[in-house]
Protein backbone atom coordinates (compact mmCIF):
# COMPACT_ATOMS: atom_id res chain seq x y z
CA UNK A 1 0.00 0.00 0.00
CA UNK A 2 0.99 3.47 -0.93
CA UNK A 3 0.55 6.66 1.90
CA UNK A 4 1.51 10.00 0.76
CA UNK A 5 1.10 12.15 4.28
CA UNK A 6 0.92 16.16 3.78
CA UNK A 7 0.82 18.76 5.82
CA UNK A 8 -1.36 21.79 4.95
CA UNK A 9 -0.48 24.58 3.10
CA UNK A 10 -0.06 28.31 5.41
CA UNK A 11 -3.18 29.66 7.01
CA UNK A 12 -4.40 32.26 8.36
CA UNK A 13 -4.11 33.41 12.04
CA UNK A 14 -7.68 33.34 13.36
CA UNK A 15 -9.53 31.99 16.07
CA UNK A 16 -10.88 29.47 16.44
CA UNK A 17 -8.55 27.27 15.56
CA UNK A 18 -10.84 24.60 13.69
CA UNK A 19 -11.86 27.90 11.28
CA UNK A 20 -8.85 28.62 10.14
CA UNK A 21 -8.86 29.19 6.51
CA UNK A 22 -5.85 28.62 4.12
CA UNK A 23 -4.48 31.97 3.27
CA UNK A 24 -3.44 33.32 -0.40
CA UNK A 25 0.25 31.80 0.39
CA UNK A 26 -1.06 28.80 1.34
CA UNK A 27 -3.39 28.38 -1.49
CA UNK A 28 -0.04 29.03 -3.66
CA UNK A 29 1.82 26.44 -1.93
CA UNK A 30 -1.21 24.04 -1.75
CA UNK A 31 -1.84 24.42 -5.87
CA UNK A 32 2.42 24.55 -6.42
CA UNK A 33 2.60 21.36 -4.20
CA UNK A 34 -0.07 19.57 -6.31
CA UNK A 35 1.89 20.69 -9.37
CA UNK A 36 4.81 19.01 -8.03
CA UNK A 37 2.86 15.39 -7.36
CA UNK A 38 1.52 15.08 -10.45
CA UNK A 39 5.15 15.86 -12.04
CA UNK A 40 6.52 12.69 -9.66
CA UNK A 41 3.82 10.48 -11.54
CA UNK A 42 3.15 8.53 -8.37
CA UNK A 43 0.91 10.43 -6.90
CA UNK A 44 -2.50 8.13 -7.25
CA UNK A 45 -4.25 7.66 -4.18
CA UNK A 46 -7.88 6.38 -4.10
CA UNK A 47 -8.96 8.44 -1.36
CA UNK A 48 -7.63 11.41 0.03
CA UNK A 49 -8.31 11.58 3.64
CA UNK A 50 -8.15 15.32 5.87
CA UNK A 51 -9.00 15.89 9.37
CA UNK A 52 -12.10 18.07 9.91
CA UNK A 53 -10.49 21.04 10.66
CA UNK A 54 -10.79 23.85 7.53
CA UNK A 55 -7.53 24.32 6.33
CA UNK A 56 -6.82 20.98 5.92
CA UNK A 57 -9.55 20.20 3.74
CA UNK A 58 -9.03 23.23 1.60
CA UNK A 59 -5.38 21.99 1.45
CA UNK A 60 -7.25 18.31 0.20
CA UNK A 61 -9.31 20.18 -2.32
CA UNK A 62 -6.46 22.08 -4.01
CA UNK A 63 -4.49 18.51 -4.39
CA UNK A 64 -7.91 16.55 -5.74
CA UNK A 65 -6.88 17.47 -9.64
CA UNK A 66 -3.44 16.18 -8.84
CA UNK A 67 -4.90 12.84 -7.88
CA UNK A 68 -7.04 12.37 -11.04
CA UNK A 69 -9.94 13.62 -8.71
CA UNK A 70 -9.70 10.92 -5.88
CA UNK A 71 -12.36 11.33 -3.44
CA UNK A 72 -11.84 13.55 -0.59
CA UNK A 73 -12.78 12.05 2.91
CA UNK A 74 -13.24 13.52 6.10
CA UNK A 75 -12.03 11.51 8.81
CA UNK A 76 -12.27 12.14 12.65
CA UNK A 77 -8.70 11.60 14.59
CA UNK A 78 -6.75 13.76 12.18
CA UNK A 79 -6.44 16.50 14.64
CA UNK A 80 -3.03 17.86 15.64
CA UNK A 81 -3.17 16.33 18.94
CA UNK A 82 -4.82 13.10 18.37
CA UNK A 83 -3.34 10.06 18.80
CA UNK A 84 -1.09 8.81 15.89
CA UNK A 85 -1.29 5.18 17.04
CA UNK A 86 -5.12 5.04 16.24
CA UNK A 87 -4.20 6.38 12.64
CA UNK A 88 -1.43 3.94 12.35
CA UNK A 89 -4.27 1.36 13.09
CA UNK A 90 -6.96 2.52 10.88
CA UNK A 91 -3.89 1.91 8.19
CA UNK A 92 -3.45 -0.81 8.73
CA UNK A 93 -6.90 -2.00 8.02
CA UNK A 94 -6.70 -0.12 4.67
CA UNK A 95 -5.60 -1.60 1.49
CA UNK A 96 -6.10 0.92 -1.53
CA UNK A 97 -3.59 4.07 -1.49
CA UNK A 98 -4.29 6.54 0.87
CA UNK A 99 -3.01 10.72 0.84
CA UNK A 100 -3.43 11.59 4.11
CA UNK A 101 -3.38 15.66 4.54
CA UNK A 102 -3.55 16.63 8.26
CA UNK A 103 -1.37 18.95 11.28
CA UNK A 104 1.78 18.84 13.55
CA UNK A 105 2.20 17.28 15.34
CA UNK A 106 0.48 14.15 14.77
CA UNK A 107 1.77 13.78 11.21
CA UNK A 108 5.37 13.45 12.85
CA UNK A 109 4.33 11.71 15.54
CA UNK A 110 2.56 9.19 12.54
CA UNK A 111 5.52 8.94 10.41
CA UNK A 112 7.65 7.96 13.01
CA UNK A 113 5.71 5.13 14.48
CA UNK A 114 5.00 3.75 11.09
CA UNK A 115 8.54 3.75 9.96
CA UNK A 116 10.32 3.11 13.37
CA UNK A 117 7.57 1.32 15.18
CA UNK A 118 6.95 4.46 17.68
CA UNK A 119 6.18 7.65 17.75
CA UNK A 120 8.69 8.97 20.34
CA UNK A 121 10.66 10.36 19.59
CA UNK A 122 9.94 12.13 16.71
CA UNK A 123 12.44 11.08 13.74
CA UNK A 124 10.67 13.35 10.93
CA UNK A 125 9.43 16.43 10.97
CA UNK A 126 6.63 17.15 8.59
CA UNK A 127 6.41 21.10 7.30
CA UNK A 128 3.95 22.79 5.73
CA UNK A 129 2.66 22.08 2.32
CA UNK A 130 5.44 18.84 2.31
CA UNK A 131 4.03 15.58 1.31
CA UNK A 132 6.03 12.52 2.19
CA UNK A 133 5.48 9.12 0.33
CA UNK A 134 5.42 5.95 2.42
CA UNK A 135 5.38 1.87 0.94
CA UNK A 136 3.78 -0.70 3.48
CA UNK A 137 6.47 -3.45 3.53
CA UNK A 138 5.06 -6.14 5.91
CA UNK A 139 3.79 -4.75 9.30
CA UNK A 140 6.50 -1.39 8.78
CA UNK A 141 6.70 1.33 6.38
CA UNK A 142 9.50 2.64 4.30
CA UNK A 143 10.41 6.05 3.02
CA UNK A 144 10.20 6.31 -0.58
CA UNK A 145 10.56 10.05 -0.95
CA UNK A 146 9.82 13.15 0.89
CA UNK A 147 9.11 16.64 -1.34
CA UNK A 148 9.72 19.98 0.95
CA UNK A 149 8.11 22.95 -0.06
CA UNK A 150 11.30 24.13 -1.57
CA UNK A 151 11.36 21.50 -4.15
CA UNK A 152 10.14 23.18 -7.46
CA UNK A 153 9.25 26.55 -6.66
Amino acid sequence: MELHLIRHAHAEDTVPDEARRLSPRGRRQARALARRLRATGEFAPAEIWHSTLRRARETAALLAPAAHGAPLREQTGLAPEDDPAAVARRLARTRGPVALVGHEPQLSALASQLVTGTADPVVFHVRKASALALTRVGRRWVVRWFLPPEVGR
